[in-house]
C-alpha cells in the first residue's frame, strides 16, 4: 500500500506518525490530509537509509529542497557526497540528484545509500543522455527506454520523481503562439519539446501515463509534475504555455490520486513579486489544492552570484501566500556547478524564507525560536543566540571574531541599547519597590 492507500483506508502509518511528531500535529491530521491529497510523504519502500521522512503540504512548516549533482563538464562523486553531507548539516529536508556526467547509476545509488532524507531525481535526465550516447540523438528515444529508467530509478529508491508530463502538443503550441523572449529553461523540458517536435508524436509520459501511475504506485514513488514551460524570466511569468501545463497537471493530479499514487505540482521559476500570490492561487485551484513545490521563485533577472537572496525574497512571499515547498538556489546559479560551500550557504537561506513565511503564515510553533532569541538577547546571552541561530556555525565565528567581552559586542560596546536599558529599567523598578 502506498501512503495515500493507507491513509483513504483509515491506517495511519508508521512515517505519519513520525512526520506528526516532527510538525507537532495530531496524527489523525497528517492522515486525513494525506488521504485528500494536500499532504505527500515521500517515501519509497526501497530507500532503506531513510530515517528522517518528511511531510509536505498543507498547514506545515514550508519544507527545504538542496540540488546536488555532476555536470558532463565537472564529474566528481567525492565533492557530491560533500554537498550531501553540506546539504543535511545546514538541515535540507530533501536532496534531489540531478546529475549528468559520470556513471549516472552508480552516483545516484551512492547517494540513495549516504541520504537519511527523502532523495528525487529527474529520471528524463539519464534516458536522453542515454540516448545520445547509444543511438546518436536525444531524439532517438525509445519510450519504453524512458519508462525502463524510471523502474530502474524507483527500484533504486527514489522517493520522488519530477515528471514533465504537462508537455503536450497542445501546450507546445500555446507557447509557440504566445511568444517569449527565453523560449524554455527547463532542461527536462528541453528533451521533451525536441523528441515531440522531432518525432511529431505526443509525450509519452502524458499518452502513456497509466504506466507512469502504475511503477510510482508499486514502489509509493511521489510525482512531482514538472513545469516544463516554466518562465526563465520575468517577462515571460505568467502566460500561456505555462498556464495551459498547469492546466493539464491539474488534471493529472485527479487521476494519479484516483491510483493511489501522491501528487505535488511543480512551479516557477521567475516572476515579479506581484504575480507571486496569483500564481500560487492558481495552483491550489487548478491542482485541487496539491502540495506546490517552486523555484525560488527569483523576482529579478540581474542578481547574478546573488540569485539565492532573489530566490529567497520571492520564497518568503511565496511560502506566506500557501507554496509549500522551496527548492534552493546557490549564490552560483546560472553561472557554473555550485561548489560545497554555494550548497551550504543556499540551504541556510532558503532556510530563512522558509521560516519567515511559516511565522508570516501563523503556522503553530513557528515564532517560538524567535521568542527565545529575544529573550537571550535581552540578558545577553551569547551562547544561548548562537545555539539558536538558523546557521549556529556562522553565528559563532563573527562573535569569536570581534570579541571584546563576555557581554558586549564591537558595534555598540558600552554604549549597547539593551544593556543600558536593562539597567535603568532595574534601577527604576527597584524604586517603585521601595516607594
Amino acid at each position: 500500500m502506498t501512503q495515500l492507500t493507507q491513509a483513504l483506508s483509515g491506517k495511519i502509518s508508521s512515517q505519519m506518525k513520525m512526520v506528526a511528531e516532527q510538525e507537532k500535529v495530531n496524527t489523525e491530521y497528517i492522515r486525513k490530509n494525506t488521504a485528500e491529497g494536500s499532504i505527500v510523504i515521500p517515501y519509497n519502500k526501497k530507500h532503506l537509509s531513510l530515517k528522517t521522512p518528511c511531510a509536505i503540504g498543507k498547514g506545515l512548516r514550508v519544507k527545504v529542497n538542496a540540488n546536488i549533482g555532476t555536470s558532463t563538464e565537472h564529474t566528481s562523486l567525492d565533492e557530491e557526497l560533500e554537498k550531501l553531507d553540506a546539504a543535511l548539516e545546514a538541515k535540507a529536508d530533501t536532496i534531489m540528484d540531478l546529475s549528468t556526467g559520470g556513471d549516472l547509476d552508480k552516483i545516484r545509488r551512492t547517494i540513495i545509500k549516504n541520504s537519511p532524507v527523502p532523495v528525487g531525481t529527474v529520471p528524463i535526465y539519464q534516458a536522453a543522455i542515454e540516448a545520445s550516447k547509444m543511438m546518436k540523438g536525444i531524439v532517438n528515444m525509445s519510450e519504453n527506454q524512458l519508462f525502463e529508467i524510471i523502474e530502474k530509478q524507483a527500484e533504486d529508491g527514489v522517493d520522488f520523481m519530477t515528471v514533465h508530463c504537462g508537455i503536450t502538443m497542445e501546450s507546445i503550441k500555446r507557447l509557440k503562439n504566445q511568444g517569449r523572449i527565453l523560449d524554455v529553461v527547463s532542461r527536462g523540458g528541453a528533451f521533451l519539446i525536441t523528441w515531440i517536435l522531432y518525432n511529431k508524436k505526443e509525450n509519452p509520459l502524458y499518452e502513456n501515463y497509466d504506466r507512469l501511475l502504475e511503477i510510482a504506485r508499486k514502489y509509493d514513488v511521489t510525482l512531482s509534475l514538472g513545469d516544463g514551460l516554466r518562465p526563465g524570466c520575468l517577462a515571460d511569468a505568467t502566460d500561456r504555455g505555462q498556464i495551459q501545463e498547469l492546466l493539464i497537471l491539474g488534471e493529472l493530479v485527479k487521476r494519479a490520486r484516483k491510483e493511489g499514487v501522491q501528487v505535488m505540482i511543480e512551479g516557477p521559476g521567475h516572476m515579479p513579486i506581484d504575480q507571486i500570490k496569483a500564481n500560487v492561487t492558481l495552483e491550489k485551484k487548478l491542482c485541487d489544492n496539491a502540495p506546490f513545490y517552486v523555484l525560488g521563485p527569483l523576482v529579478t533577472d540581474i542578481a547574478s552570484g546573488y540569485d539565492h537572496i532573489a530566490g529567497a525574497i520571492g520564497g518568503a512571499i511565496a511560502g506566506y501566500c500557501g507554496a509549500d515547498y522551496l527548492c534552493y538556489l546557490t549564490p552560483s546559479e546560472h553561472l557554473r556547478l555550485p561548489t560545497v560551500e554555494d550548497v551550504r550557504e543556499g540551504v541556510i537561506i532558503t532556510r530563512i524564507a522558509a521560516h519567515a513565511a511559516d511565522i508570516a503564515a501563523g503556522k503553530k510553533h513557528a515564532m517560538d525560536k524567535d521568542i527565545e532569541m529575544a529573550k537571550a538577547r535581552k540578558k545577553l546571552d551569547w551562547e544561548k543566540q548562537i545555539s539558536l541561530s538558523i546557521d549556529p556555525e556562522k553565528a559563532r565565528r563573527f562573535r569569536e571574531e570581534s570579541k571584546i567581552s563576555d557581554d558586549k559586542c564591537t558595534m555598540c560596546g558600552k554604549y549597547c541599547a539593551i544593556d543600558i536599558v536593562n539597567k535603568y529599567l532595574r534601577e527604576d523598578n527597584n524604586a517603585g519597590k521601595k516607594k
